[in-house]
């Protein structure tokens, strides 16, 4: 018997008590009134969307920055605040949560595409609420509190009625503990992994830029690439795993959503996320597929290797492009505009295939690191979601 076992059947041995959100506490919203301009020339650290969906606790120390005047009624976030993703553009991923684990040291505020959960006695420790919100007994509920079709949103009356357990102080410091290790080892495999990352992220910079240098001419990427947004399809057409009925993947501006009966590309195509915090990111595939709206479907218009396609605009960073306001995007038209050098398809198949190599060592989830993360995460996530499954009270 684990010692959390033996502090239930001590402290609590007829079950937890089951509380809903409504009872216990409020939400705040994010930021109100702001332009596009105040995001640019900031003097007050805000939690972004991506901040906040990355992110078990808030990182309260990203050079994120909004411009609060004197006397702006703006909510600021305290100790023990549960933030939540709004939105996104498919159910799997909406309602994600991060929670302040320190209070601030100065004001912290909240992007506008979240909003946060307040409690109003201190019920849960907030180390403890990082973990609950991301169990799938409650990511669950919260899924079911959101609908929508070009996005889905959270419905706040909806999320307040999730039900979460609350069990005794001590129960809840343990289970932090246990969890804190899973995390610490994962983040260790994660740092080794990252290591990684950058040695290959060092070498494609020099192999693109050595070998653009020396052979290419400097064209603009509207010039090389077509660049059109997909098109709209509802998630309700989009099933979690391929059927007969739907086998053709979807794809949206972070990658596969799913997968839908039409498609409306067959071909070797690259995709750039174009709206969200995470606009820019690069994916690909090939055959027959649906691009959603979401994404900017980059297809050659001249003679191209779509590896050294791929590895180019992942080393462009896109992102840097995005609008700065609280929900970021690209603008095709701005995108077309920035200018690549352009080399032979000789030198794109040579640098396509050697950097295809590195890619697959540090990405692929079937072999080394990637694979031992994958496993790592699955242990964490059965375990979480184990301790954090509770007998509630009659």
């Amino acid at each position: 018997m684990s010692r959390i076992e033996k502090l239930i059947q001590e402290i609590c041995p007829d079950g937890v008590e089951f509380v809903t959100l409504e009872d216990v506490a409020r939400t705040l919203s994010g930021l109100k009134g702001k332009t596009k301009a105040d995001f640019s020339d900031g003097n007050a650290r805000y939690v972004t969307y991506k901040n906040a969906f990355s992110n078990l606790a808030v990182d309260d120390v990203a050079t994120d920055f909004v411009k609060i005047e004197d006397g702006e009624r703006q909510n600021s976030l305290r100790l023990g605040d549960v933030v939540i993703t709004g939105s996104s553009e498919n159910v799997d991923e909406v309602g994600m949560s991060s929670v302040v684990v320190r209070e601030p040291m100065e004001p912290l505020y909240l992007n506008s595409f979240c909003f946060a959960l307040r409690f109003d006695h201190p019920t849960l420790l907030p180390e403890f609420s990082k973990y609950l919100f991301r169990g799938e007994a409650i990511r669950n509920q919260i899924r079911k509190s959101a609908s929508g079709v070009t996005r889905i949103n959270v419905s706040k009356p909806r999320f307040m009625k999730v039900r979460i357990p609350v069990p005794p102080l001590e129960v809840q410091r343990e289970i932090v503990r246990v969890l804190d290790k899973f995390t610490q080892l994962e983040a260790e495999l994660e740092a080794e992994l990252e290591a990684r990352r950058a040695q290959y992220e060092h070498y494609r910079r020099e192999l693109l830029s050595s070998g653009d240098t020396a052979s290419g001419r400097i064209i603009s990427l509207g010039e090389i690439f077509e660049m059109r947004a997909g098109t709209h399809i509802g998630s309700a057409e989009i099933s979690d795993a391929p059927t007969k009925e739907k086998p053709y993947p979807c794809y949206g501006g972070n990658g596969l959503r799913g997968y839908v009966s039409s498609y409306n590309y067959n071909e070797s195509v690259i995709f750039v996320g174009r709206q969200g915090a995470l606009c820019g990111n690069v994916h690909r595939a090939e055959g027959k597929i649906y691009a959603t709206e979401h994404a900017v479907v980059v297809t050659p218009k001249m003679a191209v290797d779509m590896s050294w396609a791929f590895h180019k605009l992942t080393e462009m960073d896109l992102n840097q492009y995005k609008t700065k306001s609280a929900q970021p995007g690209l603008a095709v038209g701005r995108v077309k505009q920035v200018e690549a050098q352009y080399v032979p398809m000789a030198d794109q198949r040579r640098n396509g295939k050697v950097l295809d190599c590195f890619d697959t060592v540090v990405n692929d989830i079937s072999i080394g690191l990637p694979a031992e993360l994958v496993a790592r995460r699955k242990q964490y996530e059965y375990y979480r979601d184990r301790l954090l499954t509770f007998k509630e009270t009659v």
